[in-house]
């Protein structure tokens, strides 16, 4: 490893403290069900889900190549701009968690990097370039498509449950599908890992070649503690989005935890395999809105669900306002 200038090394510490809220918010999406099924005890889910995120985070690289490289050119940036967006993301992300409310991390970061490019590089270099745009729209389109995508999918899943069990006693689907949940909540926290950590890793590796022309590598060193930190967030647990997701939406059984857990796995992995940086928020919340519609529209919390949706509206114009101002403030202290 090269010698690291003094804002580089905080790039670096700005996005484990990322990776630590991400895993904080995020060890909802990956056990909520799980506990609020009493499939498995609070202790047992979470070392299921941060040892899963830990394997998924080692696992692939393009979604933090779309954050690191697509979505801005290093060559253009300096490492504070990358500082600017880690920090205003965290805040954001602490907030909400404070809050209870499940929002998106991906969005937090994208919203903030886009701030904070427009801040410190101009606007045309993300609305003029047609390559940066069409990295914008996509994950854009994520934040759309998630939500939607899990609530049809958890909706299919629990019907076509319904229609197999259908003549098996509720003592042998629930015995059974508690076993099956545990395999759909790993599943659930290996596909987040597989996304989720890779933004902190996108930004550490954009710094560290920031105002350069080398090539876009992700070292095996950012893999590592970005995986482990997140896996140590998820330990940490975020009690009141846990409640939030696994209480607050619809009361839920093995089966229909099974349905929405497999709905948002399935939603997560075919998008973070072509590099689009989905909201695991999005998409297990998304999963489990359709499992409980499928029940019966009264037996979803509507109202719970649309503070949610607010957070999510919010969160992307929020975070970039937030990252421009943070890069702002930091060119006038004089950070590069």
């Amino acid at each position: 490893m090269d010698h690291l200038s003094f804002v580089t090394l905080l790039v670096i510490a700005g996005a484990l403290l990322f990776s630590l809220a991400n895993g904080w918010n995020d060890a909802a999406n990956a056990i909520a069900t799980v506990v609020c099924t009493r499939v498995l005890t609070p202790t047992k889910a979470i070392i299921l889900g941060a040892g899963l995120n830990l394997v998924g985070a080692l696992f692939w690289t393009r979604v933090a190549e779309t954050i690191g490289r697509d979505v801005a050119d290093p060559a253009f940036l300096t490492p504070a701009a990358y500082l600017a967006a880690v920090i205003a993301a965290t805040v954001w992300i602490t907030l909400c968690t404070l809050k209870g409310l499940p929002i998106s991390c991906s969005h937090s970061l994208m919203g903030a990097l886009v701030g904070a490019v427009i801040a410190t590089a101009g606007a045309q270099h993300i609305f003029g370039d047609p390559k940066r745009m069409a990295a914008i729209w996509k994950i854009v389109r994520g934040i759309f498509t998630a939500p939607i995508v899990g609530f049809l999918l958890g909706g299919i899943l629990l019907v076509a449950i319904a229609w197999i069990c259908r003549r098996m006693r509720p003592r042998t689907v629930n015995s059974l599908f508690g076993k099956l949940q545990i395999v759909s909540a790993g599943t659930m926290a290996f596909a987040h890992g597989t996304g989720d950590a890779q933004k902190a890793m996108g930004i550490i590796a954009g710094a560290l070649i920031a105002g350069t022309d080398k090539p876009f590598i992700v070292p095996l060193w950012v893999r590592l503690s970005c995986a482990l930190v997140m896996g140590f967030g998820t330990a940490v647990g975020g009690w009141s989005v846990i409640k939030t997701l696994g209480l607050g939406l619809s009361q839920m059984r093995p089966w229909q935890g099974f349905a929405a857990e497999s709905a948002s796995s399935i939603t997560i992995l075919s998008n973070t395999l072509v590099g689009v940086p989905l909201s695991t928020t999005h998409s297990i919340t998304g999963a489990i809105l359709g499992v409980g519609a499928a029940q019966g529209w009264r037996t979803v919390r509507w109202s719970v669900g649309k503070k949610i949706v607010y957070a999510w509206l919010l969160t992307f114009p929020i975070c970039t306002g937030f990252g421009a101002l943070f890069a702002i403030g930091f060119t006038a202290i004089g950070l590069k």
